[in-house]
C-alpha cells in the first residue's frame, strides 16, 4: 500500500516545489522592478525622473525641476523652433564613477528608439550631435516633447513638456482685487495669458476676465489704467510695444463685458518694471504680467 502512495507523494512535493519557484520568481521580479523603480543609490535627494521617461543606465539624477505650466521653444529645423506649453520638467543627469561613458550618438539613438517604440519620433538632430528633439502623441491626446542636451561625456539633460492647456487657478476674485487696489492702489495678475508673442488673450482667462468685469461692475466709481509688463527676452521696444498691445487686448475685454470704456485706459512698460529676476525662468514668469492700477 506504501509503494503505491508514494508516486502520488512526489507529485504532490513536486507541485509545491514548482510553486515555491514560481513565488519566489514572482518575488524576486516585484523587488527588482520596485528597486529599480526607486532609482540610483546616488541620486541628490528631492530629485525625481519624469514618470514615463527614463533615464539611460548607470546615470543618476543631479538636479531637476517640474512646474504645472511652462512653455520651452524646442528645435526643429536649422534655426527655426517650435513653442509648445504644458506641464514641464528639466531633469539633469550624471555619469556614475566608474561607469562606462555612452557616446552622443548612443544616447540619441537611445532615446529615439524608446520614443518609437510608443509611436514617437525624432524630429531634429543638431548638427553637432549633443542635441536632439523628440515627440511622440499622448493617450487620451495632447504629445510630449522632449529635448535632449548632451553637455559633456558625463552629464545630460533632457526638457520635457506634455502638452496641454494649463489649468486655470484663479488668482483673485472680484472681493480679492478690489482689496488688493484699496490697500496697494494696484494688482498685479499673471493669470491672463495670451499666445506666445502675441496680444490674443487664451480662453482660460475668461474665468479671471469675468471677475475684473465683477470688480468694476461692482463699484461703478472705479477708474483703472490696465498695464501690461513682460520679460526681458527679446528686443526692448518689440516688448514695449507687445505689452502695449496685450494691455490694450485686456481693457477690450473689459469693455465687451459690459464696462464703458471712458473708466478704462491701456498702458505698456515692456521689460522696465521687472517685479522678480529676469535671470530664472520663475522669475521672468512672474514680469510676464497685467496690472490694474487705479486711475
Amino acid at each position: 500500500m506504501h509503494a503505491r502512495l508514494a508516486p502520488s507523494l512526489n507529485l504532490h512535493t513536486g507541485n509545491i516545489m514548482i510553486a515555491w519557484t514560481r513565488l519566489l520568481a514572482a518575488l524576486t521580479f516585484a523587488l527588482t522592478a520596485t528597486l529599480a523603480h526607486a532609482g540610483d543609490p546616488n541620486d541628490v535627494p528631492g530629485t525625481a525622473d519624469h514618470p514615463q521617461v527614463t533615464r539611460f543606465p548607470n546615470f543618476h539624477l543631479d538636479t531637476s525641476a517640474q512646474s504645472d505650466y511652462n512653455e520651452f521653444a524646442f528645435p526643429v529645423k536649422g534655426n527655426q523652433t517650435t513653442t509648445k506649453g504644458g506641464k514641464h520638467w528639466v531633469i539633469d543627469y550624471v555619469l556614475n564613477e566608474g561607469a562606462r561613458a555612452p557616446s552622443q550618438a548612443e544616447l540619441v539613438k537611445n532615446y529615439e528608439n524608446a520614443f518609437k517604440k510608443v509611436g514617437g519620433a525624432l524630429v531634429f538632430r543638431g548638427p553637432y550631435g549633443n542635441e536632439a528633439t523628440y515627440r511622440q502623441p499622448m493617450d487620451g491626446g495632447g504629445e510630449r516633447w522632449m529635448l535632449l542636451h548632451v553637455t559633456s561625456d558625463f552629464r545630460y539633460t533632457v526638457t520635457i513638456v506634455d502638452v496641454a492647456p494649463m489649468e486655470q487657478k484663479l488668482e483673485f476674485d472680484a472681493g480679492q482685487m478690489a482689496e488688493a487696489i484699496k490697500k496697494n492702489g494696484f494688482v498685479a495678475l499673471n493669470g491672463i495669458l495670451f499666445d506666445t508673442g502675441k496680444a490674443t488673450i487664451q480662453g482660460e482667462s475668461q474665468p479671471l476676465i469675468a471677475e475684473m468685469v465683477t470688480l468694476l461692475k461692482n463699484d461703478p466709481s472705479l477708474k483703472l489704467t490696465v498695464v501690461g509688463h513682460t520679460d526681458n527676452v527679446g528686443d526692448k521696444k518689440a516688448n514695449l510695444d507687445l505689452s502695449k498691445k496685450r494691455a490694450d487686448s485686456v481693457m477690450r475685454a473689459l469693455v465687451a463685458g459690459g464696462i464703458d470704456a471712458k473708466r478704462l485706459k491701456a498702458d505698456g512698460k515692456g521689460d522696465t518694471q521687472p517685479s522678480s529676476d529676469n535671470r530664472t525662468e520663475e522669475g521672468r514668469a512672474k514680469n510676464r504680467r497685467v496690472e490694474l492700477v487705479k486711475a
